[in-house]
């Protein structure tokens, strides 16, 4: 059965439909990861009650509001966890697990977002691709279908990757940070971000901070990364990435290096590794920082370039880092410049880079 309704707010993680606020939904709802739904909001929230639209723009949601999200699972140390229902169907109620708009069965909450929002499915969204015929397919993320056997080309290009301790860790301040001052210093740079959970607001931040252009797993139509898909998406993202020949990549590994999201996987992979020039570890503490070292080191054979993050936010936690790791330590807010010349000299781009402001 198909019916029209008119819909209140679509979320980013749907970007790619290209939907307008009037849709056609159908009561035959596939319960898999992507598939787009119309759902309508429950309960009202005080706190964490904001939702990322196809614009960038976050937008208050509210209870009665007509939303689109897709449906996906999530494994998050600071947010909400849940997973994919076995299935679907119009009147089943189930929770918004992010502000990207996630959708799924919620296993744990953090006390400090709250509960969910509550959500009464109304329906599967339809697109109609077939021209001149109203013959309407369940809507998925993503632009195109992730393969899974790309091979790895980046023709040489220098390329930095920003990895945590865990997620909160200040991953893409330190990536806005670089992009940023790469940018002052004439280079052009492109970026993504390989892992975590549908949300576009990292992204649009780098292309804010000086990104050229940037993509986000969602695009290969994949909603929360995992270890079975990190690295057939790192490899997508850096091939396209290294096609615009940029004079750098930079891209974030979302969550940390302990989790759920697929980090080990992507840093494990031969390939991958190798094409990486420099890795950036952000850290929430001296201990977090001494972890995620030792890991790197350890576990994956990478000799990280700097840390940066809270554990930098003054002297004392700089000076234990570089005293008793070795590795250079700066932070991303107060010291972004001599962040992005440490990595612009890290990554060998002093001779395309413009010279820093202080010597010209």
């Amino acid at each position: 059965m198909m019916k029209t309704i008119i819909v209140d707010k679509i979320a980013s993680v749907a970007q790619a439909c290209g939907l307008s606020h009037e849709l056609r939904v159908s009561t035959e709802i596939p319960a898999e990861e992507g598939i787009v739904l119309a759902v309508e909001i429950l309960n009202n929230k005080g706190s964490y009650n904001t939702l990322e639209l196809t614009s960038g723009r976050m937008a208050k949601v509210s209870r009665g509001d007509v939303v689109v999200g897709a449906l996906g699972h999530r494994k998050a140390l600071f947010g909400y966890s849940g997973h994919l229902p076995e299935s679907v169907s119009p009147g089943d109620v189930i929770q918004m697990l992010n502000i990207g708009g996630v959708l799924g069965l919620c296993d744990s909450i953090n006390p400090e977002r709250g509960r969910p929002f509550d959500c009464r499915v109304l329906g599967v969204v339809l697109q109609f691709p077939f021209l001149g015929e109203r013959i309407g397919v369940p809507a998925r993320v993503g632009s195109r279908k992730l393969e899974q056997s790309v091979a790895l080309d980046t023709h040489g290009i220098p390329v930095v990757a920003l990895a945590g301790s865990c997620m909160e860790a200040g991953k893409t301040a330190a990536a806005c940070a670089i992009v940023a001052r790469m940018r002052h210093r004439g280079l052009t740079i492109d970026a993504f971000k390989a892992t975590g959970v549908s949300l576009r607001r990292d992204i649009l931040a780098m292309e804010d901070s000086g990104a050229r252009r940037s993509m986000i797993f969602t695009d290969l139509g994949i909603v929360t990364t995992t270890a079975k898909c990190g690295p057939a998406l790192t490899r997508t993202m850096l091939n396209e990435m290294a096609s615009g020949t940029p004079d750098a990549i930079v891209f974030e590994l979302g969550d940390g290096l302990l989790g759920a999201y697929g980090v080990e996987a992507i840093l494990e992979a031969d390939d991958i590794r190798e094409s990486i020039t420099a890795v950036v570890l952000s850290a929430n503490d001296p201990v977090a920082a001494w972890g995620g070292v030792k890991l790197l080191r350890e576990r994956f054979g990478i000799e990280p370039c700097a840390v940066t993050g809270p554990a930098t936010d003054n002297a004392v936690g700089v000076d234990i880092i570089r005293d008793q790791m070795g590795v250079a330590a700066f932070n991303a807010m107060t010291s972004g410049p001599a962040l992005g010349d440490h990595i612009i000299s890290a990554a060998g781009l002093d001779g395309v880079a413009r010279a820093p402001a202080s010597q010209e």
